[in-house]
């Protein structure tokens, strides 16, 4: 996604997704040469801490890992570590958010990582699931772009301000434009919020122009601001000097953005898994990503995944 995106709700008729996230025939999985990345090379045994047997060090168990970025090269030093303790780690890309958590429910893969708390409790509540988190990853703060204003302080009265036109993407903003003392709302919508919630009569902000997010860089050229995903501001290089906003990501209601690894109940204390889940939380991990994507990424691995499944329950309310 960029992983802070969150797909628009499909309406609830067949095994359609939210929006983002295989199962064995599901329309946009592809495996095959280059697409199904074996990363690691060892025999394939049951590994001692399965089976119960003694220690072997050329024991390991395989993990088929689903995620949207495959050739990102901090993949391949998770997977280097992980054969270093026992596990064949074996990337399953995917090329759109659609697809993952269907290959988990029907056996593709064992565990994905591409979504948030947000998105998995859409997609449980929808379809009737009940995925779990088994360990915490990274949050992406957003935050808007001005080549006007160097300060929120400068935004003038009347302002416009351009984002994302999929609903489900604009609540986020929204709520960051109320942060930021730019927006205030009829009545408190909270998480609700829509465009229509807006009181402009009360707000610095006069106009809010829903676009393409592909579009949101260049909308900067006749906009006061603009919500910009980082993927996207990268590709224009708009600069950190330009981001004259971004939300915290130490908020407590932003928790349900963090993004997770995810499998099924029944392996929710699978070791191999929890092994994988801990190689990535690593100081070393962490640093390789933020050399390769930036410094957006903002690790929450502080939060134990028996909080992350307290906001996915909560979470799940609200979509149910």
């Amino acid at each position: 996604m960029s992983e802070h995106q969150l797909p628009q709700q499909p309406e609830k008729a067949a095994p359609v997704l939210p929006s983002k996230p295989k199962r064995k025939l599901w329309p946009k999985l592809t495996i095959a040469a280059g697409v199904v990345v074996v990363v690691a090379a060892a025999a394939i045994a049951i590994p001692s801490w399965i089976s119960g047997n003694k220690p072997a060090s050329t024991s390991t168990a395989t993990v088929k890992l689903g995620v949207d970025d495959a050739g990102s090269a901090y993949w391949k030093l998770v997977a280097q570590r992980a054969e270093e303790q026992g596990v064949k780690l074996e990337l399953v890309s995917f090329t759109d958010y659609s697809t993952p958590n269907p290959a988990l429910v029907s056996g593709d893969i064992d565990v994905n990582k591409f979504q948030h708390l947000r998105y998995l409790a859409q997609f449980n509540a929808s379809q009737k699931q009940d995925l779990v988190p088994v360990g915490s990853g990274e949050i992406y703060p957003i935050g808007f772009y001005s080549k006007k204003w160097s300060s929120v302080a400068e935004v003038p009265q009347g302002a416009e301000v351009a984002l994302s036109n999929n609903p489900a993407n604009q609540v986020r903003p929204l709520l960051a434009l109320k942060e930021a003392g730019l927006v205030v709302f009829k009545g408190d919508p909270g998480w609700k919020a829509t465009l229509a919630d807006v009181d402009y009569a009360k707000s610095r902000i006069g106009k809010i122009t829903p676009i393409d997010p592909t579009q949101t860089a260049a909308s900067l050229d006749s906009v006061d601001i603009a919500f910009v995903d980082s993927q996207f501001a990268a590709n224009a290089k708009l600069t950190a000097q330009q981001e004259i906003y971004k939300e915290s990501a130490e908020r407590d209601d932003l928790q349900q953005y963090i993004n997770i690894f995810v499998a099924k109940a029944k392996d929710a204390d699978n070791p191999a898994i929890a092994t994988l889940v801990k190689i990535y939380q690593s100081d070393e991990i962490k640093q390789a990503i933020h050399s390769e994507k930036g410094q957006d990424a903002v690790f929450r691995s502080d939060v134990p995944v028996s909080e992350l499944k307290a906001v996915l329950a909560e979470q799940q309310k609200q979509f149910s």
